[in-house]
């Protein structure tokens, strides 16, 4: 790959772009490449972190091990590396699975990585994508191991959350703060909408505590690792109206769940959406018109009111309520006619 051609982040082909192989570098690499062959595997020279990126490698290869270890790869498996920098983390995933697929934003390290593996057996069984993890679309793969660089962290985890066909598990490495909003419980500091829906779609588990001075540059926080399971099956709920009401009472999670429901904005948006939905339901439902004219008469301001007021939500606040607290809220809004997307 030319080196005058480096793609923007905000360039849209980022998320299309070719997977790189050994043989689309210049015939100028070509020097580099024979010297490369000389080395064992996994040998590398040291490349210059791009701390705008992201980008703090992971240098201790007993922290490498231990990661690759709790993924409990298979000879059969498929693993998508996200951020394989220099390659530190790819070469013992190469030698523990049938084949490694990694995405790389930065091409110097496409380079390098591709580099490390160039005639050994390995080669054969690693495939570098440039591009944006967050754009570029995922392929098959049964284990996701990845050390994230901190700010795709929560867009990286959605994504992965969302992805289909499930994969076994994601063994990931985050900063510390964020590793443990995955697994806060009602009541604690870090208890948050990422909180909430991570653990409604996946089963989380803290693996390991990583110091700052195990990477290269060190950086400003520890690190943690943890192993994201999705649930399966899916819990049955519509996500976007659950994300809807989530994101919605989190905005202000020490206050009342009155407080945050009876704002003119929330009554607007909650108002509109009830009035989509009965347009709906009467064109669906014309030969079945005998719905509660009272019921269908109140504004989403009175229903409010009258769930806030029930013995089970009064004065409690998002803060305090747990998956199932929030499941229940959410049925009696619909049963009433409130939906929050």
């Amino acid at each position: 790959m030319p080196k005058n051609k480096r793609i923007r982040r905000s360039d849209p082909t980022a998320a299309s772009s070719a997977p790189y192989s050994l043989s689309d570098k210049s015939s100028s690499n070509n020097n580099d490449a024979s010297s490369s062959r000389n080395k064992p595997e996994g040998a590398s020279n040291l490349v210059a972190p791009n701390t705008s990126l992201g980008q703090h490698f992971l240098k201790n290869p007993a922290v490498v091990t231990a990661i690759v270890a709790k993924a409990g790869l298979k000879s059969t498996d498929t693993v998508l590396e996200i951020g394989p920098g220099t390659g530190n983390m790819t070469i013992p995933l190469l030698q523990q699975s049938k084949n490694v697929v990694a995405i790389e934003y930065d091409t110097r390290m496409v380079r390098e990585v591709l580099k490390r593996v160039e005639g050994t057996s390995s080669e054969r069984k690693l495939k570098v994508i440039q591009g944006d993890a967050i754009k570029t679309r995922f392929p098959f793969f049964d284990v996701c191991v990845a050390n994230v660089p901190y700010q795709i962290s929560s867009a990286l985890v959605f994504k992965l959350l969302s992805h289909r066909p499930m994969f076994r598990c994601a063994v990931m490495m985050f900063q510390e703060e964020f590793a443990l909003r995955l697994t806060a419980r009602p009541g604690e500091a870090l208890y948050c909408r990422l909180s909430v829906n991570c653990q409604l779609l996946a089963k989380v588990d803290q693996l390991m505590k990583v110091g700052r001075n195990n990477f290269r540059p060190p950086p400003k926080v520890e690190s943690r690792v943890v192993r994201i399971e999705l649930r399966n099956p899916p819990p049955p709920v519509n996500f976007t109206e659950w994300d809807g009401m989530i994101r919605l009472l989190f905005n202000r999670k020490n206050k009342t769940l009155r407080s945050v429901l009876l704002t003119k904005p929330t009554i607007k948006m909650l108002n509109e959406n009830m009035r989509t939905q009965r347009a709906l339901n009467n064109t669906n439902n014309n030969n079945n018109m005998a719905d509660d004219d009272e019921e269908k008469e109140k504004g989403a301001d009175e229903i409010i009111e009258e769930v806030v007021a029930m013995e089970q939500w009064k004065d409690k606040r998002a803060n305090k309520l747990d998956l199932d607290d929030f499941l229940a809220l959410l049925a009696e809004f619909n049963k009433r006619g409130v939906h929050f997307a």
